[in-house]
């Protein structure tokens, strides 16, 4: 079994496509295990998959993007379904980081950080993660640094995604400035 593989389509079914699988999504974002095997079985490529194959899937990840209980499955952030999914407030770490093509910056100077195709801002609590998802979309991307504490202090709600992402509704430009591992510089602050 090809667990990556497997991860890829969970996801796509998860986050992107449920109606595509039939499957019926609750406000926090959970479906059946039991109906998502049946989903995925209909493909031949799935045909042969069982129900402990998500649980394998989960151990053999290097990210931990979903989570099972009590014979449901959901996938922890990433979502771009139409309605929003129900998270609880919690309490972020001080400092959160954010990865980001250098083309967005003056864009995110003038009105912070923003959902765009997804659901929340995904923050990262090492700049390590953040870099790597910057990097998906510029070779060098810039590094922001998130006073989330203060944020949080003020209004802004957090939502823990996993063990090193949290997430946000938005995030305005009062709470961001550029680390000094990012690729530009010449930008101090905001």
């Amino acid at each position: 079994m090809d667990y990556a593989k497997l991860s890829k389509e969970v996801s796509y079914a998860l986050r992107h496509a449920p109606w595509e699988y039939e499957l019926e999504m609750d406000d926090e974002g959970w479906v059946s295990v039991d109906q998502l095997l049946h989903a995925l079985r209909a493909d031949s490529k799935w045909e042969s998959l069982l129900g402990q194959d998500f649980e394998r899937m989960l151990a053999a990840a290097e990210k931990k993007r979903f989570e099972i209980s009590n014979g449901r499955i959901r996938a922890f952030y990433g979502h771009s379904v139409p309605d929003k999914i129900n998270k609880t407030a919690g309490n972020p770490p001080a400092t959160l980081y954010h990865g980001t093509a250098r083309h967005t910056l003056e864009h995110i100077v003038k009105q912070g950080l923003k959902p765009m195709n997804r659901q929340y801002v995904h923050c990262s609590e090492d700049q390590e993660t953040a870099l790597t998802v910057g990097k998906r979309r510029d070779a060098k991307p810039v590094l922001l640094k998130i006073d989330a504490a203060r944020a949080s202090a003020e209004g802004v709600p957090f939502y823990h995604g996993n063990h090193n992402i949290w997430l946000a509704d938005a995030i305005s430009p009062n709470y961001i400035s550029i680390d000094e591992r990012g690729s530009l510089n010449e930008y101090d602050s905001f």
